[in-house]
């Protein structure tokens, strides 16, 4: 092998931004192929590279977030699962009635007994409402439970209410309201 003098340079591998491609990872690939685009190999493609995957994962998350937020089969998602959990919370409040002789003044009584009771409305909290408890309120011995659903407004047609099976409706003290 014969040397001429001339030191070859190294350079840079292209391939390596197809990792740009995988989100999140892609934008710690695109963080590093950028740094060595322009400090170590002073090559323009290189850093367009690097930039790409930076700019490709921002885009699909926030493709994914905005999706999640107005996205109606994600919407109907959240309302699934509010209406799971106002069915269940009707047990845990007439389990506190039973415990305690009366039910509770507000849901935070709830969950100090049952720390695993959801009394966040998923809609509201999707929606980032500032209120996201469910609707709830003690009216002598009986109650009023409900989700104020996804236009966040109280009593309009759109509000989630526990959707239960009540043989006896003289044993629960929930309002039916529909």
């Amino acid at each position: 092998m014969e040397n001429t003098g001339i030191s070859q340079k190294s350079k840079p591998s292209y391939l390596l931004g197809l990792l740009c491609l995988i989100p999140l990872v892609g934008a710690f690939v695109g963080f590093g192929l950028l740094l060595y685009g322009l400090l170590k190999y002073k090559d323009k493609w290189l850093s367009m590279i690097g930039a790409f995957g930076i700019v490709f994962s921002i885009i699909v998350y926030g493709s994914f977030f905005y999706a999640g937020k107005n996205a109606p089969i994600f919407r109907h998602s959240f309302a699934e699962i509010s209406q799971t959990e106002l069915n269940s919370l009707v047990k845990n409040i007439e389990f506190y009635k039973l415990e305690h002789g009366q039910y509770p003044d507000s849901l935070v009584q709830i969950q100090r007994e049952d720390k695993s009771a959801f009394i966040h409305d998923a809609i509201q909290l999707n929606l980032g409402q500032k209120n996201t408890y469910y609707n709830y309120k003690k009216l002598g011995e009986k109650y009023l439970l409900f989700s104020s659903g996804e236009d966040g407004i109280p009593n309009t047609k759109d509000d989630l209410f526990p959707q239960i099976i009540i043989k006896d409706s003289t044993k629960i003290g929930l309002i039916i309201s529909r």
